[in-house]
This record gives C-alpha cells, sequence and structure tokens, in this order.
C-alpha cells in the first residue's frame, strides 16, 4: 500500500452502551478470551442502533467492544450533549431540549419538507390574503412550547455554547 492517502473523518452516532471489561465481553458473547489479550483491559459493551445487522439475539442492533480511551474520545452521554450534537440528532429524527428550560414538555424538532415527488418542493400557504406558492420548502427547526404549541426557533449565543442538551423520548 505504498503512497496511500488517508482523508480525516468525524462521526456522529447514538448508540447504548455500558462498561465492561475484555473479558466480561468474550463471556457474555460465549467465547475465549485469546491468550494475547488483556482480559483486565477496561471498555464498553457497544451496541449500535442505526440499522446494523444484528450480531447478537439478545440485542437489536449490532454489538462490538471498545477500548476505554477510544470511547470516552468518541462518545459522550446523551445527556450532556453540545449544541453540535443536538444539531446532528436533530437530523436524525430525534427530538432534543435544554435539561434548563423552564417550561414542561418544551423539546426541538427538525421540520423537514414532505415528499418533493408529490409536491415539487412547494408549498402553498395564506399570506395576508395573498395566495400562492413560494419557492421550496427548506428544513427548519421547531419548538414545542410549554403551551403545547409547535413555533420556529433560534438558538441564542447561550443555547449554542451550553452542553446540557439531551434527547428527548
Amino acid at each position: 500500500m505504498e503512497n496511500m492517502t488517508m482523508k480525516r473523518y468525524i462521526g456522529t452516532k447514538i448508540i447504548t452502551a455500558q462498561p465492561m471489561n475484555r473479558a466480561d465481553y468474550n463471556t457474555y458473547r460465549g467465547w475465549v478470551l485469546p491468550s494475547d489479550e488483556n482480559g483486565e483491559d477496561e471498555g464498553y459493551l457497544v451496541e449500535y442502533l442505526d440499522g446494523g445487522k444484528p450480531n447478537d439475539s439478545r440485542h437489536t442492533g449490532y454489538i462490538s467492544w471498545s477500548p476505554k480511551k477510544q470511547f470516552e474520545g468518541a462518545y459522550r452521554e446523551s445527556s450532556g450533549m453540545t449544541f453540535g450534537h443536538a444539531i446532528e440528532a436533530l437530523k436524525k429524527g430525534h427530538k432534543v431540549a435544554r435539561a434548563g428550560w423552564n417550561g414542561k414538555g418544551m423539546w426541538l424538532g427538525l421540520v423537514t419538507p414532505q415528499d418533493d415527488t408529490v409536491t415539487g418542493g412547494q408549498i402553498e400557504f395564506v399570506l395576508v390574503g395573498l395566495a400562492g406558492k413560494v419557492g421550496p420548502c427548506l428544513p427548519w427547526i421547531g419548538m414545542r412550547t410549554a403551551a403545547d404549541e409547535f413555533v420556529p426557533w433560534l438558538a441564542s449565543q447561550t443555547d449554542m455554547l451550553s452542553e446540557d442538551w439531551r434527547l428527548v423520548e
């Protein structure tokens, strides 16, 4: 592999995991720990829920083991996400909220246009008695308010710099 050029990548996945050393993971999978591996290595049992084919009947997603250092360098709990992580979660169809929001039941969701093959990317609306079609409907972020309304939302600088974003089930 001479002159191989590696590209740089960054990943964002939403997974489930629990701490588990290498020996316990091998036991969990019904495997014998290879003699050249340290069973005391700290790490995590990881389940990928993004459509990978299940490889263990006890799980709905693909499972694997990750060393602690690599896992903790790539993942953080979803109850303490950055704004960037929250945006990625929105793009994957999840709802998100800030931990400190005062209103009950408040969350954000990504609003996307309906099937463009049906609407041609156009939406109809009435604005002060002026009916007509406008250009393509682009995605936008909306908020479910404490009053159970759904309105367009804009982030403040505090929202963008906060690390208290969480997934909403």
